[in-house]
């Protein structure tokens, strides 16, 4: 691992617990967690959003107050709201997507759960991960958070990550390994 990736790390770990501590504190995980979640998915859905958190170019008063319209209009939690503006005043947008991650890791160990990363294609329905949920609960044995991101470019099914298994049912990959059978044929 090298030192900028576990820089980045540190930082968002402390972010998250930081945030994690002041959400119990004022009794507001529920709604935090639905704050980042779909913060997670915004980033992952738009490359607009994505690119606004990660550029070096944008000042600091300019990050600032994208966040903070990005806040008012997706409605978050006022704590939500006051870490994002804390965030960018510290030049730390870039980290988001890591914070995100290590508040979802702090909750799940703190309620004994286990996290699923899922990718799919499109988005999932409010049932689809409902069952999805319930399947990996049935496999795993322990309640099941799950962080859902869409990438179009598996062109279907899912890419399930939980601990240090992964299972890839994407369209991509089963084309991929089709691809590489059939040079085999010739």
């Amino acid at each position: 691992m090298s030192a900028d990736v576990a820089r980045v790390g540190d930082v968002a770990t402390r972010y998250a617990s930081a945030l994690y501590e002041l959400a119990d504190e004022r009794g507001v995980i529920d709604a935090v967690v639905g704050d980042l979640s779909n913060l997670q998915t915004m980033i992952s859905a738009s490359n607009d959003f994505e690119r606004f958190i990660k550029s070096p170019i944008l000042s600091r008063s300019d990050q600032s107050k994208g966040i903070a319209a990005i806040a008012v209009r997706a409605s978050l939690e006022p704590i939500t709201a006051s870490f994002l503006g804390l965030v960018a005043a510290n030049r730390r947008l870039y980290v988001l997507p890591s914070m995100i991650i290590s508040f979802r890791a702090i909750l799940a160990d703190r309620r004994g759960e286990t996290t699923a990363y899922v990718t799919s294609a499109i988005p999932l329905s409010e049932p689809q991960t409902a069952s999805l949920v319930d399947t990996l609960k049935k496999a795993i044995g322990r309640n099941i958070d799950v962080a859902t991101k869409v990438d179009p470019s598996i062109l279907g099914g899912l890419i399930v990550k939980v601990g240090s298994h992964m299972v890839d049912s994407s369209l991509k990959s089963k084309l991929q390994r089709l691809k590489l059978a059939m040079k085999g044929v010739g």
